[in-house]
Formats: structure tokens, C-alpha cells, sequence
């Protein structure tokens, strides 16, 4: 069994840890409250922490002259200035955040499909639709980590690329803070069909470095591939390039199977790329196959159980999906 080093996530305070959304109400969350046992939780309410209490008259974004302010319109009041100050502050001395859970379309946690106003008074939302202040500084500041909203986290497909990607980042941290080249050597052979999922260009880039170790002091390689595996973590996760390294692996084992085994496989990945089944069918389905031929290599990729097994569920509100 794979023991999995912990992350740490920011995730917005409303989410299940406070009553201190603006009508003095949290939002419990199935998939958050599921990870608590794996992951260590920031809470932060940037509304509360910039003075507005709970409750409080609500907040949003409004475009005047071409700038969008965040302003209390009962009461006039602009915390923009307030809230860059805090998002500013706060993000430059979090430490070591492996991810971040916002609450989705919030004025100042959301970082995508906020809704933007062309006026203070009552009026309809205008159509285009932005990033809250709090939220725009995380995605702008912490592109490569794992960032995602609670609403979109209740789509499978999204849900595992977070959970792959949030884990997947915080084992490299502990490789980057030992400073230890046997440690990236490890690390490297443990995430190939991982990083090959992500990027095969990136996967040879990566693996040139490590290959070339020899050439360079430790702390020089180490860094090398962290600037590496961030822009390979920045990388949206394609079905279409899981699926290549998924079939890469299955090579390992295509000469043993039957047929009907064979047929078998390749059915669940059509469902995965039809969407009608989660990465983790034919992923579940191949680590048996490595099992089965006792594949000592591949029976140690991090691919074939990139998070814990206990967070796999196929429950899917369909939200996001569109829009990755």
C-alpha cells in the first residue's frame, strides 16, 4: 500500500469550517469533508479578514471607467484597496500550499464565472464573466499548484485531475526540500507514466535532466527540474494524453492477455473517453494486469495510484466540464 505525503490546501472558510458567508451560513461539502483525513486544510474568509463582519451586506464586482472595484453597495464602501492588500499579504507568507479550494463564483474567492456589475445600484449582471480579487491573485501567483472551486470538484473528470495533480506536486516538494539527487532519481522513475500523462515532451525534458546529473551540483539538478516538473504541472490534463500513456503501459502486458481481456480494456477506456466512466476504471483494470505479471516497475508508478484509493468515487454533478 502507498503511503502519501500530505498536502497542504488553502481553501475558502465557508466550505464546511465556518458560518461566515454573508447571510452567517457555511456550505458543508461532501468531497472536502472526504479529504480531511489526507490533507492538511488552511481556512481563510478573505471578507472577514479585510473587516466585514458576519453577516454582512453582500459584496461585488462592479466596472466603473474600466476598472473593476469590489464595493458593499448597501453602504457605498470600496474594499478593493482592502482586499488586494490582504490577497497580497497573505499569499506572499502561506508557506508551503500545495493547493487551494475556492468557493466558485464568490467576489472574492472565485477564480473563474464571477459575476461582474456595470453599476452599484440594482442592475443585471454584465455578460462577461471574471475572477475575484482574492481568487485572481491564487491563479495568477500559484498557476502550477492545484487550484480548483468546490463546484467544479463535483465533476469526476475534474476531481481526479485535481487530486492527481495536488498529490503528484506535494511528493515533489518533499523531494525538492531534501535536496537529495537519489531522492529526484526516485521520484523520476516512480512518476513516468504520471508525467507522461501530463506531457511527453516535458517527460523527456525532465528525464534529460536527470540524466544528466552528473554534470551539475545537486542543488543546480534539483532546481533545474523544479523549474521543469511547475511547467509540467501547469499543463492542462488532456484525456487524450492520459490515454496514450495509459495505452504505453498496457503494452507491457498485451502479449499475455486474451481477447476477450484485451477487448475488455480497451472498452473501459473508450467509456473513460466518452466520459461515461472515471480515468480510474481502465487505471484500476491495468494495475490488476501489473499485479497479475508481478511488473515490479510498473507495480511502483505513482500512475496507477496517483491519490488515495479511499477518494476514488464516480458521483458527478457535471458542472465544469464544459469549460475546462
Amino acid at each position: 500500500m502507498r503511503e502519501f505525503p500530505r498536502p497542504v490546501v488553502v481553501v475558502s472558510k465557508c466550505l464546511g469550517f465556518d458560518a461566515c458567508r454573508w447571510n452567517g451560513v457555511t456550505i458543508p461539502d461532501r468531497f472536502i469533508e472526504s479529504l480531511k483525513q489526507f490533507v492538511e486544510f488552511r481556512p481563510v474568509c478573505p471578507e472577514v479578514e479585510v473587516g466585514l463582519g458576519v453577516p454582512r451586506d453582500p459584496i461585488r464586482i462592479v466596472e466603473e471607467e474600466g476598472e473593476e472595484k469590489l464595493i458593499q453597495p448597501a453602504t457605498g464602501r470600496d474594499v478593493s484597496r482592502e482586499m488586494e492588500s490582504f490577497a497580497s499579504d497573505y499569499l506572499e507568507h502561506c508557506g508551503d500550499v500545495d493547493g487551494f479550494i475556492l468557493k466558485s463564483r464568490s467576489p472574492s474567492c472565485g477564480f473563474r464565472d464571477v459575476k461582474i456589475y456595470p453599476c452599484r445600484e440594482k442592475c443585471p449582471a454584465i455578460t462577461s464573466r471574471g475572477q475575484g480579487f482574492f481568487g485572481r491573485e491564487v491563479a495568477l501567483i500559484f498557476e502550477y499548484k492545484a487550484v480548483e472551486d468546490e463546484a467544479r470538484l463535483g465533476d469526476f473528470r475534474i476531481r481526479e485531475d485535481f487530486l492527481t495533480k495536488l498529490f503528484g506536486i506535494t511528493d515533489f516538494r518533499r523531494v525538492y526540500d531534501s535536496g537529495s539527487i537519489n531522492e529526484l532519481i526516485d521520484y523520476h522513475s516512480r512518476n513516468k507514466y504520471l508525467l507522461m500523462a501530463l506531457s511527453q515532451k516535458q517527460l523527456k525534458v525532465l528525464g534529460q535532466i536527470v540524466a544528466d546529473h552528473k554534470k551539475g551540483h545537486a542543488a543546480d539538478v534539483i532546481q533545474q527540474y523544479a523549474d521543469e516538473i511547475i511547467t509540467t504541472f501547469s499543463m492542462a490534463q488532456r484525456p487524450a494524453t492520459k490515454i496514450n500513456a495509459i495505452m504505453h503501459a498496457f503494452g507491457h502486458f498485451s502479449k499475455g492477455l486474451s481477447g476477450e481481456e484485451k477487448q475488455y480494456f480497451i472498452d473501459s477506456v473508450e467509456k473513460y473517453r466518452e466520459s461515461r466512466a472515471p480515468f480510474s476504471v481502465p487505471l484500476g483494470i491495468l494495475r490488476s494486469y501489473a499485479i497479475r505479471f508481478d511488473d515490479e516497475y510498473l507495480k511502483q508508478q505513482t500512475f496507477f495510484q496517483p491519490f488515495p484509493e479511499e477518494l476514488v468515487t464516480v458521483t458527478d454533478s457535471g458542472k465544469g466540464r464544459e469549460r475546462r
